[in-house]
């Protein structure tokens, strides 16, 4: 795309209103553009620009601040330059007509900045706090190809919802209209595109057939397999992405309550309900863990899954923000609260029963460290590996007790997840 002085100027005030990331930046970034009114090219430019430069913001800080840099280094200006120089594919030949004077000699040396060369926080883009945190479990080569695998851009993964359709089906109509759509690995419902086609519009989409979500989260319904008729809680909806699943799963039998805090995420999931020709789906709104409205469920429960509040680390591919928006301060809060709701979502089962505890991070303190805490205090409770579950599922997936999916090992976002279940209390 042309650069000029309009576009980078529209860049420079995205990433003015972005940078101090008061806010999530796909939430700002959308507020962006409602302000201001900028064609598809230029919608297109900004994102890619304000994404790639928090993907890439250690490097680039470390570069605004080499000489001959002035002394106002880091600027929303200079990080675009630098990114578009470094990353964006741009030579310096079509950027010169926008610089000034001196920027030009800087441009040059950042250009040849040797990556290998610079601290392991800049190189895997990974605060230094957070590498700190996994030195304690990794080796430095592991720490760097995570954090190189997180500043790749996440594929666009889709949900056949198997009420409506089979996967085949979709295929064949995505693959005939030109798209390149793939089978998932793992998941034996999911399809993953090339690209990033917009698929609101779409009739597979607007008819219920298909659901935009990440192969790693599909897995999470496969180890909680519900049945039909049977009870199942997904204690953390959000949205609904895995609520819609379980309840396809469940072939829209049997009562599946779908529990939030947020009003607001529960609204977002009425007209994805809608859709999906599901109708064994019950959203209710609970102002927190120990809800009256969980309580009454108590001991009645063939499923729960847990997908918990989490640092969200895991989804750096796509929310590249939440590693500055994160700190060793917030998982402590963090800990505290998904043992809270594990303890809560354990008492719903009934003997027997199946409980799915997952977030979408790679930190053990708030992955193993909180379900070692949970079985250590619910001698009602046993470990079952996952690897075996996702084998009877008949999916080609190595896993041992636990289930940890990472976006350079399985090409999803990185999921945990550990698979419990409440053994009779008269067998102890």
């Amino acid at each position: 795309m042309l650069l000029t002085e309009y576009r980078l100027d529209l860049v420079i005030q995205a990433l003015r209103t972005i940078l101090p990331l008061e806010h999530p930046a796909d939430a700002s970034l959308r507020y962006f553009f409602q302000q201001e009114r900028i064609g598809s090219n230029e919608r297109a430019l900004v994102a890619e620009t304000v994404f790639g430069v928090l993907r890439h913001r250690l490097f680039l800080e470390h570069a605004c601040t080499k000489p001959p840099a002035t002394s106002d280094q880091a600027t929303p200006r200079r990080m675009a330059l630098a990114y578009w120089v470094k990353f964006g594919g741009y030579n310096l030949r079509e950027i010169t007509p926008l610089l000034k004077r001196e920027e030009g000699d800087w441009l040059g040396q950042v250009k040849s900045i040797t990556v290998a060369e610079l601290p392991l926080s800049v190189q895997a883009e990974l605060p230094e706090w957070l590498v700190e945190n996994l030195r304690a479990s990794m080796s430095d080569a592991d720490i760097l190809t995570l954090g190189r695998s997180m500043q790749q851009p996440a594929a666009l993964d889709l949900r056949v919802n198997t009420l409506l359709a089979t996967r085949d089906e979709v295929l064949q109509a995505l693959q005939a209209e030109g798209m390149d759509a793939q089978a998932t690995p793992y998941s034996p419902i999911g399809i993953r595109l090339k690209g990033k086609p917009s698929l609101t519009k779409h009739p597979l989409f607007l008819s219920g057939k298909i659901e935009v979500q990440d192969e790693g989260s599909q897995l999470l319904g496969f180890l909680l397999a519900p049945k039909r008729n049977e009870m199942v809680v997904d204690f953390c909806a959000g949205s609904g992405g895995k609520t819609l699943m379980l309840g396809a799963m469940m072939n829209s039998q049997g009562r599946l309550y779908a529990f939030d805090v947020s009003e607001k995420r529960l609204t977002n999931l009425k007209p994805r309900l809608k859709r999906s020709g599901l109708s064994n789906i019950h959203p209710q709104l609970i102002a927190h863990e120990n809800d009256s409205k969980v309580k009454r469920l108590a001991g009645k429960i063939d499923r729960v899954l847990v997908d918990s509040p989490c640092s969200g680390l895991g989804t750096l591919r796509r929310n590249p923000d939440i590693k500055f928006r994160q700190s060793p301060q917030s998982l402590i809060e963090l800990a505290q609260k998904q043992y809270a709701i594990l303890a809560a979502a354990g008492k719903l089962l009934k003997p027997g029963g199946r409980l799915v505890y997952a977030t979408c991070s790679f930190l053990h303190e708030e992955n193993r460290a909180i379900v070692d805490a949970f079985l250590t205090n619910h001698a009602d409770f046993i470990l079952r590996p996952a690897g075996e579950i996702l084998a009877q599922q008949k999916i080609p997936l190595e896993a041992g007790d636990y289930l940890q999916l990472m976006p350079h090992l399985h090409g999803t976002d990185a999921f945990f997840a550990a698979v419990l279940e409440r053994v009779n209390s008269n067998s102890h």
